[in-house]
């Protein structure tokens, strides 16, 4: 997820947000530069591996194991969301980017948030 500040004191919201997410265990990292993959090591995923992991579990672990996820990520989505709210009160904004535009975090709810995150593209 890549988070874009905009306003009059940019560093301090900057700092704000960093420690919010370094107190969950993501410390804050610098946008990657969009290069592609030209080493030739570089291996995809085999699917025959793949599909047998996704048939060894149980699915009724893996629902369960997915409501837990989303609570704790809807958890942290609200902290962050209040966050920018604090910020924005202070004349900075705090956007979350993605590639066809960029959101105010401010005026999202949780499960919003969620959902535009879940639908950007995986980076691994």
């Amino acid at each position: 997820m890549i988070i874009e500040f905009v306003g009059a004191d940019v560093e301090a919201a900057e700092k704000s947000v960093a420690a919010l997410t370094a107190n969950w265990g993501y410390p804050p990292e610098p946008a990657p530069t969009a290069e592609p993959a030209t080493d030739p090591d570089t291996k995809g995923v085999d699917p025959l591996a793949l599909t047998s992991l996704i048939v060894s579990i149980p699915s009724a672990m893996l629902a369960v194991a997915d409501i837990a996820d989303r609570i704790h990520k809807r958890r942290r989505a609200s902290e962050l969301i209040e966050r920018a709210r604090q910020l924005r009160a202070q004349q900075a904004t705090v956007r979350l980017v993605r590639e066809d535009r960029s959101v105010d975090l401010a005026t999202l709810t949780p499960d919003q948030l969620l959902d535009l995150i879940a639908d950007e593209p995986s980076e691994t």
